[in-house]
């Protein structure tokens, strides 16, 4: 059954259909299964009561964080007797709005307008509105235009994932912040061998730490050069980074010849012995830690439930069309679906946009009426509070916890918080088994199975299992090991550019007209360096009336739902246990921070933390060393 909480059910050829005799079908006032997961959560009365009363409880707010569709900011209550946070509130602070931009506008402005919603993987926004228009208007773009979005998609992802794993989320793990925050696990590390030290060169798991120092060990700066390497590639069809001016709806605007694709392959060879090197660095990490401690594994621990879009298209299969979005989104290379409970539950594109809601009761926006699309375009019931049925109505105010908080919204599927990590593409396609034939992964139904091909490193088998526990560690293992799989689907995608090429398939866009009359909904199906990414367009008359943009840090980031339930930032810091072995005095919060940091909530910043006894300014580059009173 895919649905337990929607009224959705399916006939016997599988289609969708709403459940009957039921007076309010999407009403919000039945709590849904937790699916074994949640957390409890105390009233701010509570809270207010235990801060008053207790001199070991104490509020700690991280503002802010990083930025995370705009700014992040982090409020929490720890208490120190209990070694556990009680109270977590994730705020998104500015408001970006692309979403009234795009309103009245030819679809075509999407492109390049939300674009730039990021300025880390605006590729990807530009693509997924693409893939938006083109359902909307019915264009199919040629096989090398596809194969070569697929191309700038990788080298997207082999500059992002670097980017978190060493300059974003690494430090936390560094010498300099795991002497400061717990000495005594610094010097086992010193004393520890490192299992994998024959691939990555070092001898100790206190080596990888230390070279994990932020602006001066040699993983920071080796992965910053990593990151030019694929931006370089990038351009090479995108024209610039990270805003590429080539994607266009039917296909891209570039020229490409094989110096073109040569070119990119002199880049993309070097990231097969660089994803050896950081896989089997991340599992000694990760292991390390977990062998130190065991409640390591309680860092950033949530219930099991992702959900991804998949991409990287079939450039034979994919015809842009909702009708057929189940068929051509199960052949992609990375396979769509939803993991529950640690369970997938479903690989249809179509399931996952009906499963999809938006709600709006803890943010600073005001609800909205009317119900547009009581269905979408095959005929499957919608829900009100759908993508295709939200208007994007701000209200700025105070903040308040037991009201409205942060501009983040509430994106749930089937009204369950969803981690929208990009590791539920290893995931969803390792369970699956769906993935083309090729000769670098494998799907076990357990695992992926990697072949990395022979660079100045001999060739190398890895191998990512799906994960007994789902928290912080986890989290940056697989975005490590999603080096390894993303140059191997470049590896794919990139000969299958090549075929076409010597075979005379070189056209790379379709042309096609904005139709003047009518009403065309589209989705982009598709997906960050993060993770789960959507765009959902109503073209009316020629221009959009409507726009709707669901990104992976707007999922993770959200605040409580109509039911008090917490997303996944807010599940993850109530289930982390204080590691750190510092005095109250000096307490960094540093696994609140690793939390919420193995989402990757996007780029450095400072990071202001306010206590009783005064505020803390730290310079974050990327980590939470630079502590100064």
């Amino acid at each position: 059954m895919c649905f337990k909480n929607l009224p959705v059910e399916f006939d016997a050829d599988g289609r969708p259909y709403l459940k009957e005799d039921i007076p309010d079908p999407y009403a919000t006032d039945v709590s849904p299964s937790m699916n074994g997961g949640g957390v409890q959560t105390l009233t701010r009365d509570q809270i207010e009561d235990l801060l008053e009363r207790n001199g070991h409880i104490e509020q700690k707010n991280f503002d802010p964080v990083t930025r995370v569709a705009g700014a992040l900011a982090f409020h929490s209550v720890v208490d120190h007797e209990q070694r556990k946070v009680i109270e977590s509130r994730s705020v998104a602070t500015l408001f970006r709005g692309y979403e009234i931009i795009m309103m009245g506008r030819d679809p075509r402005d999407a492109i390049y307008i939300t674009s730039r919603a990021c300025g880390v993987c605006g590729g990807v926004h530009a693509t997924c509105a693409a893939l938006a228009i083109e359902m909307a208007i019915g264009v199919k773009p040629p096989p090398l235009g596809i194969v070569i979005r697929n191309l700038l998609l990788a080298l997207e992802f082999l500059y992002d994932n670097p980017l978190h794993l060493f300059l974003l989320a690494g430090p936390d793990y560094s010498e300099v912040v795991v002497r400061r925050t717990n000495p005594e696990l610094f010097e086992r590390a010193e004393k520890t061998g490192a299992p994998n030290a024959e691939v990555h060169g070092y001898a100790t798991v206190g080596d990888i730490m230390r070279d994990l120092n932020p602006l001066e060990g040699s993983l920071y700066l080796e992965a910053i050069g990593m990151t030019r390497i694929a931006r370089e590639a990038y351009v090479l069809i995108g024209g610039k980074f990270p805003h590429p001016q080539t994607v266009v709806p039917g296909g891209v605007s570039a020229t490409v010849n094989l110096t073109t694709f040569n070119e990119i392959y002199l880049r993309l060879q070097q990231f097969f012995d660089y994803s050896k090197r950081v896989v089997t660095i991340y599992d000694d990490l990760c292991n390390f830690f977990y062998d130190a401690d065991p409640k390591y594994r309680d860092v950033g621990r949530t219930t099991a439930n992702l959900i991804d879009s998949g991409i990287w298209d079939d450039p034979y299969a994919y015809d842009a069309t909702y009708e057929n979005c189940n068929e051509w989104g199960e052949k992609r290379w990375a396979t769509p679906g939803v993991i529950i409970n640690g369970e997938l539950v479903t690989t249809k594109l179509q399931n996952i946009n009906l499963g999809l809601e938006e709600f709006v009761e803890h943010s600073f926006y005001e609800e909205w009426d009317g119900y547009r699309f009581p269905t979408d375009p095959a005929g499957a019931p919608l829900s009100p509070h759908h993508p295709w049925n939200k208007d994007t109505k701000p209200r700025p105010q105070a903040p308040n916890w037991r009201e409205k908080y942060t501009w983040s919204t509430s994106p749930r599927w089937d009204r369950q918080a969803m981690d929208a990590e990009c590791t539920a593409r290893l995931w969803n396609t390792a369970v699956a088994q769906k993935i083309p034939a090729n000769p670098y992964i494998e799907a076990t139904g357990h695992s992926l199975k990697l072949l990395i091909p022979e660079g100045r490193m001999p060739e190398m088998e890895l191998e990512w299992h799906v994960p007994d526990v789902w928290n912080a560690f986890e989290r940056n293992r697989g975005r490590a090991y999603s080096v390894a799989y993303t140059a191997m689907v470049a590896m794919n995608v990139w000969q299958q550019g090549m075929d076409l090429m010597k075979a005379g398939e070189t056209a790379v866009s379709t042309k096609f007209e904005i139709p003047k009359k009518g009403v065309h909904l589209g989705v982009g199906f598709w997906g960050a360096g993060r993770g789960f990414l959507t765009h959902h367009v109503v073209i009316e008359d020629g221009v959009c009336s409507n726009y709707q943009i669901i990104t992976p840090s707007t999922t993770n980031a959200s605040p409580r739902d109509p039911w008090g339930l917490p997303g996944k930032y807010e599940e993850a810091v109530l289930n982390t246990p204080i590691l750190e072995s510092s005095s109250i005095a000096d307490f960094q919060g540093i696994d609140i921070l690793r939390a919420i940091r193995s989402f990757d909530p996007c780029m450095p910043c400072t990071t202001h933390v306010h206590t009783d006894r005064g505020v803390i300014t730290r310079e974050v580059n990327t980590c939470a060393c630079g502590l100064e009173h």
